[in-house]
């Protein structure tokens, strides 16, 4: 009985590694993409450019990711493991871009590989638990890799507090080598792929797939939820710090309080969406979800105590992430051979909102108080969407 369940743990282990790798290489596309978030001004002068020009070296990827995310889940349908790895490559080598010159063209260029590369590497997320893991190891399959996601985020701000605009260089170094670990890592681990394994077979490609997918109602009532929900965090993540800054609130004390919202978030999107699978709870986890949003938006649209702010935020951050593994997890349940498209259309679904509702933010930005309360009405009208959700 021991042999066999040493056997049994190893064989555990070489099914969790490819995971691990895949959370590493989401966390270095979220490392590069926010690395200049932190360091706005500090990186304007060290490239001699406007910050305009460097808020675009961010910008860009929500862009691209409209653009590109349906053919890239397409394409990950068609050919899983090569297009896996041409995400990894790309992003590699768009960490190693950035450090050919100091000149704001070679940034740009790094941006643009990872950008292009991103939606490759995300829209895979629900793809790589379901090739490696048993169904009962699903959830946290697909949690491991929406946490990594949201780390890469946390680690960005975090690593741009610590180097600071004057060691810009060494950041760009350190994320390069670890992007190019995360690749490594994950080319690595997809090398245990028989050789004479077969590409998964083609799946009905174009319009042909979208209107398979988009046929689902559940589909749709997902892209509505990820709408609402993710583009509220990303509105929040972007503009807190101004927004915040009305009610004389410290950048530094705001971007602390931002770095609570995203780690709470990132430990409950690790830790939560197993738990709520196994009770059966996704319904009642998405309503809890929007309850906290929509009353902390309105809370914070009064309210100026850097302690409830605190909570409120930490609170909100931890439901609206945990949501993101939550409904990539439903939807794997019903994707079958287009997972690929159908988590890109969902991450689709999120980057717009992402940039809908960051926009309606930022009309109101340098009024607080209807901007929080916008922001409270958008979360709520996610509201029906959860009586409409199928959890089977």
């Amino acid at each position: 009985m021991s042999a066999v369940a040493g056997v049994e743990a190893t064989d555990d282990v070489r099914r969790w590694r490819p995971v691990a790798a895949y959370a590493m290489l989401a966390a270095a596309t979220q490392l590069l993409w926010l690395t200049f978030a932190p360091l706005t001004t500090a990186s304007a002068h060290h490239y001699h450019v406007s910050e305009t020009a460097i808020g675009w070296l961010a910008e860009i990827f929500p862009l691209f990711y409209v653009v590109l995310a349906l053919p890239a889940g397409r394409l990950l349908d068609r050919a899983f493991h090569r297009w896996l790895a041409v995400g990894a490559a790309l992003t590699a080598l768009g960490g190693l871009s950035r450090l050919i010159a100091p000149d704001f063209a070679w940034a740009l260029l790094g941006q643009l590989l990872v950008a292009v590369g991103q939606p490759l590497v995300l829209n895979a997320v629900t793809k790589v638990a379901s090739e490696h893991l048993p169904p009962r190891l699903r959830p946290h399959g697909i949690a491991v890799g929406s946490a990594g996601i949201f780390l890469g985020m946390l680690l960005a701000l975090t690593l741009g507090t610590l180097f600071g605009g004057a060691h810009l260089e060494a950041l760009l170094e350190a994320e390069a080598a670890f992007a190019v670990l995360a690749a490594g890592a994950l080319l690595f681990e997809m090398r245990h792929r028989d050789a004479g394994e077969e590409d998964e077979p083609d799946v009905a490609l174009g319009i042909v797939a979208l209107r398979e997918v988009w046929a689902d109602r559940n589909v749709r009532v997902l892209c509505g939820l990820l709408f609402i929900g993710f583009g509220a965090f990303v509105a929040l993540t972007t503009w807190l710090q101004a927004l915040l800054h009305n009610y004389r609130i410290s950048s530094t004390t705001a971007g602390g309080l931002l770095v609570a919202m995203v780690l709470a978030g990132a430990l409950g999107a690790a830790v939560l969406p197993p738990l709520v699978v196994s009770r059966k709870a996704e319904r009642s986890m998405v309503a809890g979800a929007i309850i906290v949003t929509v009353t902390g938006a309105a809370l914070l649209a009064f309210e100026h105590v850097v302690a409830i702010d605190a909570v409120i935020l930490v609170a909100i951050g931890l439901l609206l992430l945990t949501l993101l593994p939550v409904i990539l997890e439903l939807s794997e349940r019903r994707a079958g051979a287009n997972a690929g498209t159908v988590t890109a259309l969902l991450w689709l679904a999120g980057n717009a909102g992402g940039l809908v509702i960051a926009l309606l933010v930022a009309v109101l930005v340098h009024h607080p108080t209807p901007a929080f309360l916008a922001l409270a009405l958008v979360s709520l009208c996610a509201a029906p969407l959860v009586l409409a959700l199928s959890t089977d």
